[in-house]
């Protein structure tokens, strides 16, 4: 272990895998090393016996759940947007070639105390029962706009220079959009967790929801998202294979993993009286605990059930997202829900989870209103985790450390931080014009 490496990884989380896996690519010698004797990190996937143990201590589960090795429940569930930034990563390190992606069966919200499907176009904006007659028109009209809004063409930009006018601008007083339906395009199409959007400029408004719109065109199945047959488990040991092809280590099973430093600044990792030596450090805050400060908390109902979400139309796989203003509190809640048809169970089981920004001290309580929505539950575990980001600046000690995982059951904010994080620790912007056909998706069989 004493040779010197560009950079040393540490944990292989989602997060850090993927960005080993760039880094690799861009030429540069990584070393990947994990305390742990499996991937994953906060983000493994678990089988029955291992979700027991965790959870529940000591017995084994009931024999009515089914075979454990048919389980992989992942601990941090995310979708990905069939067109969205991180299938562009898996493309741009042809990371795809090692996995295999299934379209997801349903995307939803909850509006006024039922589960709707959420409208992305015009012709599903004119069928919603989400809204009357005259707001359909309104939000036809907004989906057209937003469709044929391209760049580089000023004419389509209806006279509105979108770089500076605020979103709700363009929604409330352009559109005539009520805040019903602002709240639905905004939390459950565009993705944002809270409102401060509406006072930024329409520009990245109008992408999110033009994104969630190609994306549903893409596989022509009822969301836009995506997730891997057996999980997300399956995408850090995708970028273990890709780093060994590049010349990459991995290292499981590496206990202590102590940053060294000197004068303020990374020199190497020791672990088992061994150093590696190394120019910077990329990790997950549990490694470096001194350089990170907590910032909230997630909660998290995990559950395991014989059937699909009620009122999701039979959907094997789905999310519903739940806005904040719906249920009176300040984030909002996510249901994310797959199933066999993605081999995350064994047949006829349903594997649900809850989460949402803790606001108090009582997980089951506070997630009852999207527990209240999956019907009967054969097993329900709580837990909450603590969220950490980091507080030192990575260009001074050459310390790159990634924020812990929120509770949203899609990709668009775990990729962010990884994309900011690329570009820190090489001072480049991360090409991802790349074509998009490179990944595909198993319709049902």
């Amino acid at each position: 272990m004493d040779e010197e490496y560009d950079v040393i990884v540490l944990g292989t989380g989602l997060k850090e895998c993927i960005l080993s896996g760039l880094l690799s690519v861009d030429g540069l010698k990584v070393l990947h090393m994990d305390r742990n004797d499996y991937y994953g990190g906060e983000a493994t996937s678990l089988n029955l016996n291992q979700l027991w143990k965790r959870f529940k201590g000591g017995d084994a589960p009931p024999a009515e759940l089914g075979s454990s090795k048919d389980y992989n429940v992942d601990m941090v569930p995310k979708y990905m947007m069939a067109n969205g930034t991180l299938v562009r990563v898996l493309i741009h390190t042809s990371v795809t070639k090692y996995l295999n992606f299934k379209a997801v069966d349903g995307s939803y919200v909850f509006n006024k105390g039922k589960v709707h499907k959420v409208p992305a176009t015009d012709v599903e904006a004119l069928k919603s029962p989400l809204m009357g007659l005259f707001e359909k028109r309104r939000a036809r009209k907004f989906f057209i706009y937003v469709q044929d809004y391209d760049d580089n063409d000023p004419k389509s930009h209806e006279g509105m220079d979108v770089a500076k006018v605020p979103a709700k601008d363009l929604i409330s007083k352009k559109y005539g959009l009520d805040d019903n339906t602002v709240d639905f395009i905004g939390h459950a199409l565009a993705l944002y967790r809270d409102d401060s959007y509406l006072d930024q400029p329409a520009i990245d408004f109008i992408k999110r929801v033009k994104l969630y719109a190609e994306s549903l065109a893409r596989f022509a199945g009822g969301s836009p998202y995506i997730y891997p047959l057996y999980g997300l488990g399956e995408l850090p040991q995708a970028f273990a294979r890709l780093s060994a092809v590049y010349g990459g280590t991995y290292m499981l099973n590496k206990p202590e993993c102590k940053v060294e430093f000197e004068d303020g600044k990374v020199v190497g990792v020791t672990s088992e009286g061994e150093t590696a030596k190394c120019k910077k450090v990329v990790c997950d805050p549990s490694y470096l605990p001194d350089k990170v400060k907590k910032v909230g908390k997630v909660a998290r109902a995990i559950c395991i059930m014989s059937h699909p979400i009620p009122n999701t139309n039979d959907a094997h796989s789905a999310q519903v997202i739940l806005p904040q203003k719906q249920l009176g509190r300040k984030s909002d809640m996510y249901l994310f829900c797959c199933s066999y048809s993605h081999n995350v169970a064994p047949k006829g089981k349903f594997i649900a989870f809850v989460t949402t920004e803790a606001e108090t001290d009582n997980p089951e309580t506070e997630l009852k209103p999207g527990i209240d929505l999956l019907g009967p539950v054969d097993q329900i575990f709580f837990d909450t985790y603590d969220r950490y980001e980091p507080v030192n600046q990575g260009e001074e000690d050459n310390c790159y450390i990634s924020t812990s995982y929120d509770a949203t059951t899609h990709f668009e904010s775990t990729v962010q931080d990884v994309i900011a994080m690329y570009s820190r620790i090489t001072g480049k912007t991360l090409d991802l014009s790349v074509d998009l056909s490179a990944a595909s998706a198993a319709g049902d069989e």
